[in-house]
């Protein structure tokens, strides 16, 4: 078994509660974590035996492209997606929504989905 992570996938997205966020949009970043059954690969040295990582970055465009006013919503769907490719046996996916319209001062707010087969 193998981890594969993908962190800091930047995107712009309109998701969000807020009326605004609907119209204005915002940035956000997502970071994928997949368990992955790498045993094919180690031996054959061919991207058909191992998850392509192109294609999850698509995963992550596709879903998150679709509103949701929760950022559990496209973080939910990303992980369900990921988790019907061939040789994934389980996911994390964080969405971090960057500059949030919150009166506060914090790092960083974010969601996390997880799911396996």
């Amino acid at each position: 078994m193998g981890l594969i992570k993908i962190e800091g996938i930047k995107l712009y997205a309109f998701h969000g509660h807020l009326p605004e966020e609907a119209i204005l949009g915002g940035h956000f970043v997502v970071n994928v974590c997949l368990n992955v059954d790498t045993s094919s690969v180690e031996s054959s040295d061919k991207l058909e035996d191992t998850v392509d990582y192109v294609n999850v970055i698509e995963i992550v465009k596709e879903q998150m492209s679709i509103r949701s006013s929760m950022i559990e919503c496209p973080a939910s769907r990303i992980m369900k997606k990921l988790l019907l490719l061939n040789r994934v046996l389980s996911v994390k996916v964080e969405v971090e929504k960057v500059l949030p319209p919150v009166n506060a001062i914090f790092d960083k707010i974010s969601v996390v989905s997880e799911g396996s087969n």
